[in-house]
């Protein structure tokens, strides 16, 4: 075996992917490994070191017929120490040592990076983004992030927080609580639990019984966005209001991130983006219209590609041999 194959690993708040990947990007095979909420030492320096032993072992390979190993996570991260500051969603300490815990373990080098940060290198290598080198990718699902790519390389930020798209403010006046902190986060209003809390609004502003999205709350006893994006999709007026008011906030995020970095795509991605064009639709007509009018029509808005495989694909893409 002359060309060294890449692993990434795409730690997420329940579970942890890791692939396996030619240079070119070939997906070879994957696994899915539970995250800890705790106990994170044992899990980096144990139970992911097993793993990524047991996928080559698969294919007869050792280490050593590996460049390394690119990994993402949900936090600001650190390039240089390779720490993140935090992990979102899990219980893991601040300023944590990733990257050195892994080469410890593993003995291979690692390179870490934002998860977010991951799938938008993923899209741009081998997904929707394929032959752009300016975009803007943003994952929507129970919260929003985002990476941004200039000229091929992300951008990072001083602190490794560029891309959170999610905590731009959109709602000036009475906006709710968000998880960073702040209040009237776009993640409040656009993510899936955004979505929700928008169509629970509608609901107890709205009893009436005959209505579709109060007949399933009372049905199930909770709603999902996909509730609401089903119902939107046949044409239910209420529905069609909350999504038309989440891709209104969303638009207005993008066109100003556009206004600023002139992509040439933005690839929308996530677990919502799976509504497609009942999402899409309202997202680009409200960018047109807040779109700097020399830039109108320069950038593409279209769906991810890779789904659940972006981000390891990505991670795999920080080590491989240009």
């Amino acid at each position: 075996m002359t060309e060294k194959m890449l692993i990434g690993i795409d730690i997420g708040g329940t579970t942890t992917k890791i692939a396996l990947l030619t240079n070119d990007g070939a997906m070879i095979e994957k696994c899915a490994i539970r995250t800890p909420n705790k106990d994170s030492g044992f899990f980096l320096s144990v139970t992911v070191p097993e793993a990524v032993k047991n996928l080559c072992g698969h294919h007869q390979m050792t280490k050593e017929h590996v460049a390394g190993i690119g990994v993402g996570a949900p936090g600001p991260v650190h390039q240089e120490t390779g720490m993140f500051y935090e992990i979102t969603n899990l219980d893991w300490p601040d300023h944590y040592p990733v990257k050195e815990i892994l080469e410890k373990s593993i003995g291979l080098p690692v390179r870490i990076n934002n998860d977010a940060n991951c799938a938008a290198l993923g899209e741009m290598w081998k997904g929707a983004g394929m032959g752009a080198r300016d975009l803007l990718c943003i994952t929507i699902g129970t919260g929003i992030g985002g990476g941004v790519i200039v000229h091929g390389s992300i951008v990072h930020g001083i602190r490794g927080a560029a891309g959170e798209i999610g905590h731009i403010t959109s709602v000036l006046t009475n906006g709710a609580p968000c998880n960073c902190g702040k209040k009237g986060c776009l993640e409040t209003v656009s993510s899936a639990t955004g979505i929700v809390r928008l169509a629970e609004e509608r609901i107890h502003q709205d009893r009436d019984p005959g209505k579709r999205l109060t007949s399933l709350l009372a049905e199930n006893g909770s709603l999902t966005a996909k509730d609401v994006f089903s119902l939107a999709g046949i044409g239910d007026e209420t529905a069609l209001d909350v999504v038309n008011e989440a891709a209104r906030y969303l638009g207005i995020a993008l066109a100003n991130i556009a206004n600023t970095l002139n992509p040439e795509i933005i690839i929308v991605g996530g677990g919502v983006s799976k509504a497609g064009d009942v999402l899409l639709h309202p997202v680009k007509s409200t960018f047109a219209k807040y779109i700097f009018p020399a830039s109108a029509g320069a950038t593409e808005i279209k769906l991810a590609a890779l789904g659940n495989d972006a981000g390891v694909i990505g991670a795999a893409w920080m080590v491989r041999t240009k």
